[in-house]
């Protein structure tokens, strides 16, 4: 499985971003997929996932209420729509993949949100 990630940027604080991740096989066939991000010095964070099987999505609390990951299926692509952009929304954000118990990770895309 490949992920492609894209749509990282400047951003000031208050607006919005959209990232994209293309998946090289179909996004129905992945037990999960989603978003993680990353500050240096920091451990890696969840920020949001779909669970295929259940059909569930979760986001981390931080994030709550101004992100939303959905997926189009015909073009095997996972989007983060994220809206009220925070400084410290700052990462660089990278999108995974879970399939038959492996996880599989894209290159990170920077998001910089100003103040």
């Amino acid at each position: 499985v490949q992920l492609q990630a894209s749509g990282g940027g400047l951003v000031q604080s208050g607006g919005s971003l959209r990232l994209s991740c293309a998946v090289s096989r179909a996004t129905l066939d992945l037990t999960a997929i989603g978003w993680f991000r990353q500050v240096p010095g920091k451990e890696r964070e969840k920020v949001s996932c779909i669970n295929t099987y259940e059909g569930t999505t979760s986001y981390a609390d931080s994030v709550s209420g101004r992100f939303t990951i959905f997926r189009d299926n015909a073009k095997n692509t996972v989007y983060l729509q994220m809206n009220s952009l925070k400084p410290e929304d700052t990462a660089v954000y990278y999108c995974y993949a879970k399939l038959d118990g492996a996880a599989y990770w894209g290159q990170g895309t920077q998001v910089t949100v100003s103040s």
